[in-house]
């Protein structure tokens, strides 16, 4: 079969010369006349408030301040909190967890003594009673302040360790120790960690 000139039609790909000047030509004529379409990148400052009782992983979204998508809307900007470790304070939910160490002294006889919270106020406490190492105190409402109703805070949960001498005791500060605590031998054997 011959076929002439005319029989054939020929495919102009436009001053371009590419496939993507036939796809795309049109789109860039609609936009005054030029078959390409540029993205021009724009600094913004953005400003975000961080709330009260803020958790580690949420997000902050702003609509229409991302990447642009394929069909030419923009997508959103999502900023995710990052909560970083403190020295002093853990936080586990709204409430903070801390440690104190006091002497043994201290622990036999009790004390007093303040802890400088997150935004500074003072924590007052007060011990007359003999405290154990390990032992707990909780101190309600000194947590942080609910995320979704800041008139709720956790509790702040103070464990204490004890520090005892390291110089060895003579003799006669035994004798001495023993006389003023009155306390028998206790030597018991048992499975602490039953029911764990």
């Amino acid at each position: 079969m011959h076929m002439d000139g005319e029989g054939l039609k020929k495919r102009s790909w436009g001053s371009h010369g590419d496939i993507f000047s036939h796809f795309f030509g049109d789109f860039g004529y609609m936009f005054g006349g030029s078959p390409c379409a540029m993205l021009v990148n724009e600094e913004r400052t953005l400003e975000v408030e961080i709330e009260p009782g803020v958790r580690d992983g949420m997000e902050y979204p702003f609509i229409g301040e991302g990447e642009p998508h394929v069909d030419g809307e923009p997508g959103d900007l999502r900023f995710r909190i990052k909560v970083l470790k403190h020295p002093v304070f853990e936080r586990r939910g709204d409430d903070l967890y801390t440690n104190v160490t006091i002497s043994l002294v201290e622990a036999l006889v009790g004390f007093e003594m303040d802890i400088s919270h997150l935004d500074g106020h003072k924590v007052h406490i007060a011990r007359d009673k003999i405290t154990k190492p390990g032992a707990k105190l909780w101190k309600k409402g000194e947590g942080l302040p609910n995320f979704d109703n800041n008139n709720i805070k956790g509790s702040l949960i103070i464990t204490f360790d004890v520090d005892f001498p390291k110089e060895q005791l003579t003799t006669e500060e035994r004798e001495g120790l023993k006389q003023l605590l009155r306390q028998a031998s206790v030597q018991k054997v048992y499975n602490g960690l039953q029911g764990y």
